[in-house]
């Protein structure tokens, strides 16, 4: 009975170098001073935003094309933009790291309130990418 217990809490761990879901931090004010703090935390390290992804729009807007009324977000934006010295020592690490870059910023309304997050990138190297993204959601969330 003891071993099945460890294979089942062995099972349920990941495996080495594999992502996670999403990390979140909650955000205490509204969306638009959450999309606003992000922007700011991007640009103020010297990085600059490729793209700005407005996913809760698209949701709301196709979801009658695609036969749901659900709403998922009241509102949720992802920012897209890279950094050449963290990028350039990954992909000088592993160039099939390309496949992680651009990284984001998401920020998400649910019911539930106002999130800033990001995803989960593989342990190792991408540590350092993981460490620039944490530090721009703390600067974000909690200026």
């Amino acid at each position: 009975m003891k071993h099945l217990a460890i294979a089942a809490l062995l099972a349920a761990l990941p495996v080495a170098g594999q992502a996670e879901g999403p990390v979140t931090t909650q955000y205490d004010g509204t969306f638009d001073d959450a999309t606003f703090a992000v922007e700011s935390a991007i640009v103020g390290q010297g990085l600059v935003i490729d793209h700005v992804s407005h996913v809760g729009e698209m949701l709301a807007r196709t979801g009658s094309d695609v036969g749901s009324s659900k709403e998922i977000f009241k509102a949720a934006d992802v920012f897209s933009f890279c950094s050449a010295v963290v990028s350039r020592e990954v992909m000088e690490a592993d160039p099939m790291n390309v496949a992680h870059c651009p990284y984001g910023i998401f920020v998400a309304e649910t019911g539930e309130g106002v999130f800033i997050g990001r995803r989960d990138y593989p342990a190792g190297i991408m540590d350092k990418v993981e460490a620039m993204l944490d530090s721009i959601i703390e600067e974000a969330a909690f200026q």
